[in-house]
């Protein structure tokens, strides 16, 4: 069951593609190569359980090209006026935050029941839904439309989370770790620990800046860094890898490698400075950097 329910849910984020494939047709320019992006990502997301690995290698190419190429469009959408915009603020007030809490609430309760959690951030996600049509009632059309504008603001950004975290389990298993781990072992004398904890802490934040992705560069700096050089010198492993783990996050903060969280609002709120947000998160980065180092050392140890 759990296995349908879950790719249920990759067949959802699949219909969603091919909608947006379709209202791609519209556009003035680049209508073939937007309409076959977002239709090669939907096939990848339906069907990708049977495709062969190396077809879909292929296909991941394909988008690759259409991007680096500026092949893919957004396309022009109807501004909703600003005088509606008020009316609609009058009216719903703080009820627009209902179906956004929702899909966090669901989704933590939903894995409280030990379920995956494609199938509790998919759940939660229609949970959402579901209260906004309640609460909202809105036009199916303009729903649609919205919908895909919305995919099209993310554009290719949308396939890094995926990739990235695939990435960090290639290097995983192509011993990146043990070759950091001699290369540290150069410069950490043998027993500092401060200076471990150190070079640990930096090194997930620039990982993660280079991964885009605190998962993935998690088990390559721990393994290569964080156990030799930290948990080995008598370190609290439960410690060192929750705070190793958030670690990784200050780097998070101030990469474009993590378009979803630092370039697709930008895109979204439609800022002048694509790097605006990155820009406001730097000193906060910085300080938690700090702040780390000084909290494994204190609490690890």
């Amino acid at each position: 069951m759990k296995v349908i329910l879950s790719e249920l849910m990759y067949v959802l984020c699949g219909i969603v593609c091919i909608l947006t494939g379709f209202r791609g047709l519209k556009n003035e320019k680049n209508k073939i190569t937007t309409f076959l992006f977002w239709n090669i990502l939907a096939i990848t997301f339906i069907f990708g359980k049977y495709i062969p690995y190396e077809y879909t290698g292929v296909l991941l190419i394909v988008l690759g090209i259409i991007t680096v190429t500026n092949k893919l469009t957004m396309g022009q959408f109807k501004n909703v006026s600003e005088s509606l915009r008020m009316a609609n603020s009058e009216k719903f007030r703080n009820l627009i935050f209902i179906p956004a809490l929702a899909i966090g609430i669901a989704s933590f309760l939903l894995l409280q029941f030990k379920i995956p959690s494609v199938i509790s951030i998919g759940g939660g996600s229609i949970i959402a839904i579901v209260l906004a049509l309640i609460i909202f009632k809105p036009n199916v059309g303009d729903t649609v439309e919205d919908t895909t504008k919305l995919v099209m603001q993310v554009g290719a950004a949308s396939l890094l989370p995926q990739l990235l975290a695939a990435l960090g389990s290639i290097f995983t298993k192509a011993g990146v770790g043990d070759v950091i781990s001699s290369l540290v072992s150069t410069i950490i004398p043998q027993g500092n620990i401060v200076l471990g904890v150190i070079v640990y802490v930096i090194a997930m934040a620039i990982f993660t800046m280079i991964m885009g992705n605190g998962f993935a560069a998690f088990s390559v700096i721990t393994v290569g860094i964080g156990i030799p050089f930290v948990i080995n010198q008598g370190a609290n492993p439960t410690v060192v890898g929750a705070l190793g783990m958030t670690a990784g996050f200050c780097g998070t903060l101030i990469t474009p490698m993590a378009a979803n969280f630092n370039i697709v609002p930008a895109s979204i709120l439609e800022m002048k400075d694509k790097y605006g947000v990155i820009k406001a998160q730097l000193p906060i980065a910085l300080a938690l950097i700090v702040v780390h180092i000084l909290l494994i050392l204190a609490l690890a140890f």
